[in-house]
């Protein structure tokens, strides 16, 4: 029931496209959808990094722009390292990961398979605008008030990356 509410959440969030302070992701409508609990927190950190790179192998092969593929390949290695991370303290918490992604996360990929050369790296850079503040909020929250120690971890050294990915994506999607 808890990990539905907080997909649900999580879509509604990216659907209506932000907050009214992004700078700090702990307020709007992210601050009620970061789980605290540490299988909720796993399954939308597995689900955030397989959207991240799912979407930018997508970006590798569609867009049409250097700074928009150099920015897809970045996705695809760091979250590709913070799936490895998170796996190994998500074992050490007594959780086993399972990516898959949310329906909002499935509806997103559909709109980057369809989108037409001349919008798809709008869209996508938008779309990665909106999945950073996600898990900028989510990390944040789970790396002060998450249930276990291991987790925390990770979701901290997860912040400054998300952080960093945050802006660039912002700066691309102007």
């Amino acid at each position: 029931m808890t990990r539905a509410l907080i997909l649900a959440a999580a879509a509604c969030a990216i659907a209506l496209g932000g907050c009214n302070n992004l700078n700090d992701p702990l307020s709007g409508p992210f601050a009620d959808m970061t789980p605290e609990e540490r299988t909720a927190y796993v399954d939308a950190a597995a689900a955030s990094d397989l959207f991240e790179i799912q979407s930018s192998n997508l970006a590798l092969s569609r867009s049409q722009n250097a700074n928009v593929r150099q920015f897809a390949q970045m996705m695809i290695s760091h979250h590709s390292q913070s799936t490895d991370q998170l796996r190994a303290s998500a074992r050490a918490s007594g959780v086993t990961p399972v990516p898959r992604l949310t329906p909002m996360q499935t509806k997103m990929m559909n709109q980057l398979q369809v989108a037409s050369p001349g919008t798809f790296d709008r869209i996508y850079m938008t779309q990665q605008v909106r999945a950073h503040e996600l898990a900028l909020a989510l990390h944040s929250n789970y790396a002060r008030a998450g249930d276990a120690p291991a987790l925390r971890a990770t979701a901290s050294a997860a912040v400054p990356v998300v952080t960093q990915h945050l802006a660039q994506a912002r700066q691309l999607a102007r």
